[in-house]
């Protein structure tokens, strides 16, 4: 008796589209690198878990254990939108941040990241367009990409997403255009870029999604992490129609998968019936946990003690940045959170430099990584300060000026030559409008002959030097 197999190729026709075009998470293909005795990672977002205080830990756990009643909630199925009990403590948690909702304007999630994954397929068809800052959350740009919107990233500066352009992308898309959906924003301390959005902006940017007519989504991991200044205001706070995400992930620890959605009854609703799908409920047994962790035992305490540590961080990287990196790189400041952008010249790529990185034990986030076409972004790169010690941090910055210094010198010797199109010599002939490119191999010519000096007559040296402005010369017709 023989019995059929039934074959397929799973890299085939069979895959669904949004499956084959998503792209992995970066930070994830990392994970494996970074665990290794040897590298120190600038790439994740890890809170620094060890900080917290055991005993406190251990209560939160036995309350969801330790009786009957605790057991039959915390080991048995929940209800969709999450425990009662837990949607309270959040919503009072809320209101130290100026933001009054109800219980029932709450939806627990399994992370934030659920979250986000909730609104997309709760709110985008393909072809919709959502608006984000570029760069974004690479986690949001994964959750929202399964659904093929059009996404289109808006810039910041210090002061958070520019207002100026995207009231110009608003212009192109259209007022009551039925395809855009959404702006997804984190104005507090940008994941990547560090960067808070001001009283000003966040003003402007209601008022836009009233006048044109988009959703605005705040996701607000980060918001009680200020080492500087005064809090700002929460958009929520500022306007009940916005669907605000929360997450306990960096005040009490990622591992229990607790996070949240605060929105209208009518959003909350649809996401609602998606989450009956995606999983039923969460688990009842980590909402049970946070919920005794902040209803019972004073965490406000242990936060401090965070702001405190990630304060001498986020220093002594800054000032680690100051000592080591070359005057070719910018990078952020920011007052608060876990990360800060540093962007390198643009003819820079720093997703191909991070091997050489790893060779020199350090890693961190290509900066394309977090925009949605996966190429805008390459001269750039997020790092964390949040996990790693202090002198592991000062270590891990002077490493990585090293592979930068390393791939600058190489440049350098393109641009000494005239051979990079835009930069040195040849960007002062673009300027004056040359008419063509035999100025350009004048240009090389005379440059090459400063490389062959510098070289002190070294023929290998001078050899490489040569055919490194070629092939650029070449690149460059």
């Amino acid at each position: 008796m023989s019995s059929a197999h039934i074959t397929f190729d799973t890299t085939g026709d069979k895959i669904a589209h949004r499956v084959r075009i998503m792209r992995p998470s970066a930070v994830r293909n990392l994970f494996a690198a970074a665990t290794r005795d040897d590298v120190i990672s600038l790439s994740g977002g890890m809170p620094a878990v060890s900080l917290l205080p055991e005993e406190d830990v251990r209560r939160a756990v036995l309350a969801a254990v330790e009786s009957p009643q605790a057991r039959a909630v915390s080991l048995q199925y929940g209800p969709t939108d999450g425990l009662a009990g837990l949607r309270a403590v959040l919503a009072d948690m809320m209101r130290d941040l100026g933001i009054r909702v109800k219980a029932d304007q709450i939806l627990v999630t399994s992370g934030a990241q659920q979250a986000l994954t909730l609104i997309a397929e709760a709110f985008i068809d393909p072809g919709d367009i959502i608006i984000t800052e570029g760069p974004t959350y690479l986690g949001a740009l994964q959750a929202f990409s399964a659904f093929e919107p059009d996404i289109r990233a808006i810039p910041f500066d210090e002061d958070g997403m520019r207002m100026d352009l995207l009231e110009a992308e608003l212009e192109r898309i259209g007022k009551g255009n039925p395809r855009l959906k959404f702006c997804y924003t984190i104005p507090n301390f940008q994941n990547p870029g560090g960067v808070t959005m001001n009283a000003e902006r966040r003003r402007r940017l209601l008022e836009l999604a009233d006048e044109y007519g988009f959703m605005v989504v705040e996701d607000d991991p980060y918001g009680r992490l200020r080492y500087d200044g005064g809090h700002q205001v929460p958009l929520k706070a500022m306007d009940d129609s916005v669907i605000y995400l929360g997450t306990i992930s960096k005040m009490l620890g990622p591992g229990l998968r607790t996070g949240w959605i605060a929105a209208p009854e009518s959003v909350l609703a649809r996401v609602n019936l998606v989450k009956q799908g995606a999983d039923l409920c969460g688990s009842a047994f980590d909402q049970l946990v946070v919920q005794h962790y902040f209803a019972d035992i004073p965490w406000q305490r242990t936060l401090q003690k965070f702001i405190a540590l990630y304060k001498e961080r986020r220093d002594t990287m800054l000032a680690a940045l100051e000592e080591f990196f070359p005057p070719e790189a910018s990078w952020t400041h920011p007052a608060g959170g876990m990360f800060l952008w540093i962007t390198l010249p643009d003819y820079m790529d720093t997703d191909s430099m991070l091997a050489e990185a790893l060779e020199a034990g350090v890693t961190y986030v290509p900066g394309n990584s977090f925009f949605p076409d996966g190429v805008t972004g390459k001269n750039s790169m997020r790092v964390n300060f949040s996990f790693e010690t202090p002198e592991s941090i000062t270590e891990a910055i002077r490493r990585l000026a090293g592979v930068i210094e390393e791939r600058l010198e190489l440049y350098r010797v393109f641009i000494n030559a005239g051979a990079l199109p835009g930069y040195g010599k040849e960007a002062v002939m673009a300027e004056n409008e040359r008419e063509n490119w035999d100025e350009v191999i004048v240009a090389s010519e005379q440059n090459e002959e400063a490389v062959m000096q510098s070289h002190d007559g070294d023929a290998a040296q001078i050899e490489i030097a040569e055919d490194k402005v070629a092939e650029a010369e070449e690149e460059a017709r």
